[in-house]
C-alpha cells in the first residue's frame, strides 16, 4: 500500500523527481556508507546523473540537490533562503561536510557528471554514487531512481521488490484498483476517505493522521499565499517574471466586477494555482501533490472547495486530502506520476484527477461519482507531454496547473451531476494513460528534447 503521506510530502521546488529525489538518495547513500562502516574512510564521493535527470538536470536544479544531500540537508526541513549560502559556501571552499560531519574535498565540476547521452534501462531518472578511499579505489557503488514524486528506490530494492522501509503489515482494508474501492466501500459502507483512516491507522493513531493532514494543508496555504505576495523574476534562463502577485492585486481592485462575472471564481483558481507554482519554480516550499511539478492544482482547488462552498462535510480537508491521496496511490501503484515516464499527463494529469475525486468527496459525492470525477479529470489529460522550456519548471508548466485545476472542478461538477454510472472506468484510463506513456517519444518526457521545447525561441 502507498500511504497518503508518501502522496503528499513536504519538499522543496522546483521538481520532486529531479530535486527532492535526489536529495534523498544522496542522503541514503551516505546513511548506507555509514551503516557498512566506509564513510570515515571516504575521500571522495563522485555522482553520475543519466536520462532525463542528465538532460534536464540543471535547470531542475537537480546538481543543487545532489550536494546538498550529500551536505546532510533534508528536503522536508532544509530551508529554501539559507539553501544559496549553504551551496556558495561548498563551491567557494571546494570542501564538504558528508552529512553534517566527514570533511572531504569536493570540486562539483569533476564530481558531479551530467552523463546526458547515456540512459539506464529502468527508469529515465537514474543516479550512480560511488565512494573512494585515498588511494582512489572504490569502497561502494550504488544505483538509484528518482521514481516520480519524491519516491526514490535503489537497485538493489527494485531487483529484490522489497518494501524500502522493509515493513510487511497488511492494512484493514488493501487495494490496488479502483474496482476493488469501490467494492470495499460497499460492502462494510464506508467512504473513500474512511476506508484511507482505517489503513493509516496501522502507521499512526487517529489524531496524529489529522494533525499531519493540518500540517499538509497549512503547508499548501502558505506557499500559494507568499506565491500571491513575491514579484520579481524567477531563476533561470527564461528570466521570467512572477505574474500571480499582479493578478493578485488585480482581483482584489475588481471585487464588484465579480458581482457581474460568475467566472471570477475561476480567475482566483487560476492565481492560486499559478502562486504556488511560481514558488515551486523559484525553489520555495511546497507539498508534492503528487509531484512539484504539478504542486499547483491541489492547492487552489481545496482552496476554491473553502472560499466557495459552504459543505455540509465536518472535515472537508480531511475527506478531500484522503479521498485525492487513495487516489493518487491508485496512479502510483499502477502506472507512474512521473514526467520522465509518462510525460506530464502522469503529473498534472493524475493532480487533476486526485483534485476532481477530493473535491467531489468534500461535497458530499458517493464513492461511485468520485471514481467517475477521477476518472473524467484523467480522461481529458491523456497523451499531455512534458516538454519544459530550457529544462525549466516553468513554461508551460506554471499555466498548466491552473488549466489542472480549473479542469479537475469541472470534472467533479460533471460528476455531481450524475449517478456515478459511467462507460470508462477509472482502471482502464490508468491502464490506458500507462500504455500511451510507454508508446510516447521519449524527447516528449521531461527530456527538453521536444514540443514546446525546442519551438520556444530564448529571448
Amino acid at each position: 500500500m502507498v500511504s497518503i503521506f508518501d502522496i503528499f510530502k513536504i519538499g522543496i521546488g522546483p521538481s520532486s523527481s529531479h530535486t527532492v529525489g535526489p536529495m534523498r538518495a544522496a542522503a541514503a547513500f551516505l546513511s548506507h556508507l555509514e551503516a557498512h562502516q566506509k564513510l570515515v574512510r571516504t575521500t571522495r564521493i563522485k555522482t553520475e546523473l543519466f536520462g532525463s535527470l542528465a538532460l534536464t538536470g540543471r535547470g531542475h536544479a537537480t546538481d543543487g540537490a545532489i550536494i546538498l544531500g550529500l551536505a546532510g540537508e533534508d528536503p522536508e526541513t532544509v530551508h529554501p533562503d539559507k539553501i544559496p549560502q549553504i551551496l556558495e559556501k561548498i563551491a567557494n571552499e571546494h570542501r564538504i561536510l558528508l552529512l553534517g560531519n566527514h570533511n572531504i574535498r569536493f570540486v562539483q565540476d569533476d564530481d558531479l557528471l551530467f552523463n546526458v547521452d547515456e540512459r539506464l534501462p529502468f527508469h529515465s531518472n537514474a543516479m550512480r554514487f560511488s565512494a573512494e578511499d585515498a588511494r582512489g579505489n572504490e569502497l561502494d557503488a550504488l544505483t538509484y531512481y528518482s521514481i516520480g514524486g519524491g519516491f526514490v528506490i535503489s537497485e538493489h530494492e527494485r531487483e529484490s521488490a522489497t518494501p524500502p522501509d522493509g515493513s510487511e503489515t497488511c492494512p484493514p482494508f488493501p487495494f490496488r484498483t479502483a474496482d476493488e474501492l469501490l467494492e470495499i466501500g460497499r460492502k462494510n459502507r464506508l467512504s473513500i476517505a474512511e476506508i484511507v483512516l482505517e489503513n493509516e491507522k496501522i502507521h499512526r493513531q487517529e489524531d496524529a493522521i489529522f494533525r499531519k493532514l493540518n500540517i499538509i494543508s497549512n503547508t499548501m496555504d502558505d506557499c500559494t499565499e507568499r506565491g500571491c505576495r513575491m514579484e520579481g523574476i524567477l531563476p533561470g534562463s527564461l528570466h521570467l517574471k512572477r505574474r500571480a502577485s499582479q493578478l493578485y492585486r488585480d482581483l482584489l481592485d475588481s471585487r464588484e466586477k465579480a458581482l457581474r462575472d460568475p467566472l471570477t471564481m475561476l480567475d482566483w483558481v487560476s492565481l492560486w494555482a499559478m502562486a504556488t507554482s511560481e514558488e515551486n519554480a523559484a525553489g520555495g516550499r511546497v507539498v508534492t501533490a503528487p509531484t512539484n511539478g504539478a504542486a499547483g492544482v491541489i492547492p487552489a482547488v481545496l482552496r476554491y472547495c473553502k472560499s466557495f462552498h459552504a459543505t455540509t462535510d465536518e472535515h472537508p480537508i480531511y475527506n478531500f486530502l484522503m479521498t485525492a491521496g487513495a487516489i493518487g496511490a491508485l496512479y502510483k501503484l499502477n502506472a507512474s506520476i512521473s514526467g520522465a515516464e509518462v510525460g506530464c499527463q502522469g503529473e498534472v494529469g493524475v493532480a487533476c484527477s486526485m483534485a476532481a475525486a477530493g473535491l467531489t468527496a468534500a461535497l458530499g459525492g458517493s464513492n461511485e461519482q468520485i471514481e467517475n470525477a477521477a476518472e473524467i479529470g484523467m480522461e481529458h489529460n491523456l497523451g499531455l507531454t512534458c516538454d519544459p522550456v530550457n529544462g525549466l519548471v516553468q513554461i508551460p508548466c506554471i499555466e498548466r496547473n491552473a488549466m489542472g485545476a480549473v479542469k479537475a472542478i469541472n470534472a467533479s461538477r460533471l460528476a455531481l451531476r450524475g449517478d456515478g454510472k459511467h462507460v470508462v472506468s477509472l482502471d482502464k484510463v490508468i491502464k490506458t494513460m500507462l500504455q500511451t506513456g510507454a508508446d510516447m517519444q521519449t524527447k516528449y518526457k521531461e527530456t527538453s528534447e521536444g514540443g514546446l521545447a525546442v519551438n520556444v525561441v530564448e529571448c
